[in-house]
């Protein structure tokens, strides 16, 4: 009787809960209808469900849901890019993908030529208003209504390319995809006419204490979808490369 009550506490304990918290970047991660969308949060919800955990996940501005994840047991931060920085801050179940910052120019464009970094500053070039790659621009020397146009959306910046406002645009590959999705454009309209950021790659942070066997558990899962074909499956739906 006690090997039985042993065994059924065991089987039958509740599932542990992982409370995630992300913020608004289609199509990594989005709010819609209501619902938390795209290939990040797919991908986490396959795995937390393929590790046996149960998932909340809540959609709040980058820097609440960077102290979230950090003060919640159970907390996960996505999609963030694993820095130096914030290492010993987190544990780390991933890699998710590559995170890569184009300088994009139109297909038809074929008279931009970027053969070095200090090329940018002959053109016009559109990036997000207070965004990385707006910061690399700028430390390459490229200047505010000189040469660098800042957006308030990446949808914006993609329309001042279409209408040749500017003649390139710093974006994510993810965002420029979805962007042209958005605008039915096949991905051949645009072309990467210049690599600005491609060292860092997203991952999955876990709130520091975190047990071991859990982080464990999840990247486990994460490596089974990896293998078994379920993770590309799920980022054709968010891409059309």
């Amino acid at each position: 009787m006690l090997t039985l009550l042993v065994a059924c506490w065991a089987g039958c304990a509740p599932a542990a809960g992982l409370h995630a918290y992300t913020e608004d970047v289609p199509p990594l991660n989005y709010l819609e209808g209501g619902i938390v969308k795209g290939f990040s949060t797919e991908l986490l919800r396959q795995a937390a469900r393929e590790a046996g955990f149960d998932l909340t996940i809540e959609v709040l501005p980058w820097l609440r849901a960077y102290a979230k994840a950090k003060e919640t047991p159970g907390g996960v931060l996505y999609t963030v890019v694993r820095t130096p920085e914030r290492e010993a801050q987190f544990q780390w179940v991933g890699p998710i993908g590559p995170r890569r910052i184009y300088m994009f120019r139109l297909a038809e464009r074929g008279d931009i030529h970027i053969g070095a970094a200090s090329d940018l500053t002959r053109y016009r070039n559109g990036a997000l208003a207070g965004s990385a790659a707006a910061g690399q621009l700028q430390a390459l020397g490229l200047l505010p209504d000189r040469n660098l146009d800042l957006g308030q959306s990446d949808a914006v910046d993609l329309k001042k390319l279409q209408l040749k406002r500017v003649d390139m645009v710093a974006m994510l590959d993810w965002a420029m995809s979805w962007q042209l999705r958005q605008l039915k454009l096949r991905p051949s309209a645009v072309t990467a006419a210049w690599l600005l950021d491609g060292k860092q790659e997203y991952w999955f942070a876990l709130n520091p204490a975190t047990p071991p066997e859990q982080t464990a558990r999840l990247q486990a899962a994460l490596d089974k979808i990896r293998a078994d074909g379920r993770l590309q499956a799920i980022r054709r739906r968010y891409r059309d490369d």
